[in-house]
């Protein structure tokens, strides 16, 4: 498995699952044209880009380019990496028939071909080696009272208003938010303040 910096969006939870298996990121669904929609996750999004950057990896189909063009729209170019699998035709494992153009979606790539994208598109691998930065814990969460307290989700959902994020997030999904976005003396300075 290799482990890359950027946070990765994906069209959907069998993309998401496929990239799982080969890389250790943080990786984002936009629910397909859902997230013309989705002012939460858009938001997350531009969050998630600003701090650490963010590949869009969609499929190179109609839909894919319509996705990648809306993100591109809506988040700084700069902050932005976009990684292209080619046009491979034929149908996934799990469908009867192949999409609508008869192309592979991610979800259909071999691990060769989506390392290829994300080096081509210009991820950043890291080579493991280990980092000060102190990760942010479920023990954590529990000590500021955002987790396994009477008001717990009361704290949570105020929290995540403050940072903009979307408030139905869970316990464990604003983990991997405020893991992705914030340091741990960040996250209880802002806790402090409020």
């Amino acid at each position: 498995m290799v482990k890359i910096r950027e946070a990765i969006v994906v069209e959907g939870r069998y993309d998401k699952n496929t990239l799982s298996q080969i890389v250790d990121a943080s990786i984002f669904e936009t629910g397909g044209f859902q997230i013309h929609k989705d002012k939460e996750m858009l938001s997350l999004l531009r969050a998630v880009a600003q701090r650490r950057g963010l590949i869009v990896f969609t499929d190179s189909d109609g839909a894919g380019f319509v996705i990648r063009n809306f993100l591109k729209g809506a988040i700084p170019s700069q902050q932005l990496k976009h990684a292209y699998i080619p046009d491979i035709y034929g149908k996934e494992k799990r469908k009867a028939t192949p999409g609508k153009e008869g192309k592979l979606g991610v979800e259909g790539m071999t691990p060769e071909v989506i390392l290829e994208a994300l080096r081509r598109s210009g991820a950043t691998f890291e080579d493991g080696t280990v980092t000060d930065k102190k990760e942010i814990t479920k023990q954590d969460l529990m000590e500021l009272g955002l987790s396994g307290g009477k008001d717990s989700s009361l704290l949570r959902k105020k929290l995540l208003q403050a940072l903009n994020l979307p408030e139905h997030m869970s316990a464990n999904a604003m983990l991997q938010a405020l893991n992705l976005l914030y340091t741990k003396e960040e996250l209880f300075e802002l806790m402090k303040n409020d």
